[in-house]
């Protein structure tokens, strides 16, 4: 895909989001917008998969580690053709194999099962571990929260990656600068993070993470680093593409009511709008 198409992309996800957690009555809107982009270029760009395959051996991994932004993940998913996009609207609901967190067992596409903040990245080290072990070619991703890296057990993971020189590993971290409890800084600063990161001997690189020639560029730079694992700190905005969700650490984990579903479908239309033009 070329960027415009990337963006037009992008914005279905974002309606998708808002309208499957419209239709659940509960969810996490804000880091799920914020993570769009993120979401679009990973499985339309980067990630070796395929949905009529989606357990192939070769395939390349995938762990969400803030597993809580699952709308924006199965909205990437259906997309992709993993499962039909009108199965979103049965986010949460009793019997759906989709649920608030990802489920391994039940979703297609999904590699790991998440939900428990700081244990995703320690999965998708084992991964990238055994692929080494196992003298396999496929890659490893993994999307943390910044508020989620608070959790030592990311830190004890990005130890053993850094040790391990897993270069087949690539985290993200999604920087919206909010969690449940308000700004990051506030709660408890993990910055810097390029030099924590550094500290633990992963390739660092800060990006926009709404913009489609910043993602790329650090994902083939990524690709070209040999030795130790790289880290891209994507920085977005939370509630991203939605106006009143925008920057809001109150749209952390509620669903829009109807007055608030049609102002979210109305700026994302305006969007879509600005972007055929």
């Amino acid at each position: 895909m070329n960027i415009p198409e990337l963006q037009k992309m992008t914005l279905n996800v974002r309606k998708e989001i808002i309208k499957s957690l419209h239709s659940a009555g509960a969810g996490h809107p804000g880091g799920s917008l914020s993570a769009a982009e993120l979401f679009t270029y990973l499985y339309f760009e980067e990630l070796n998969v395929d949905p009529n395959n989606p357990q192939k051996e070769d395939r390349d991994r995938f762990v969400l580690s803030k597993g809580h932004t699952a709308p924006g993940l199965y909205a990437a998913l259906a997309f992709r053709g993993f499962f039909p996009v009108e199965d979103l609207m049965s986010l949460r609901h009793t019997g759906s194999y989709l649920q608030g967190h990802p489920d391994m067992k039940q979703t297609p596409g999904v590699d790991m099962s998440t939900g428990s903040l700081g244990q995703g990245l320690s999965v998708a080290v084992g991964m990238a571990l055994a692929a080494k072990m196992d003298h396999k070619d496929y890659r490893v991703y993994a999307m943390c929260g910044d508020g989620e890296i608070q959790e030592g057990q990311i830190w004890e993971a990005a130890m053993f990656a850094g040790f391990r020189k897993l270069d087949n590993l690539v985290v993200i971290v999604d920087n919206n600068r909010l969690q449940i409890d308000g700004y990051i800084e506030d709660v408890c600063s993990p910055y810097p993070l390029d030099k924590k990161f550094e500290a633990f001997q992963f390739h660092a690189i800060s990006i926009d993470g709404h913009n489609f020639e910043e993602i790329a560029a650090a994902f083939e730079e990524a690709k070209s680093v040999k030795g130790r694992p790289t880290v891209i700190i994507a920085r977005t905005v939370k509630g991203q593409g939605v106006s009143f969700m925008e920057d809001e650490v109150s749209w952390h984990g509620k669903a829009p009511n109807d007055a608030e579903y049609e102002i979210a479908m109305n700026d994302l239309e305006r969007a879509g709008e600005a972007l055929w033009q």
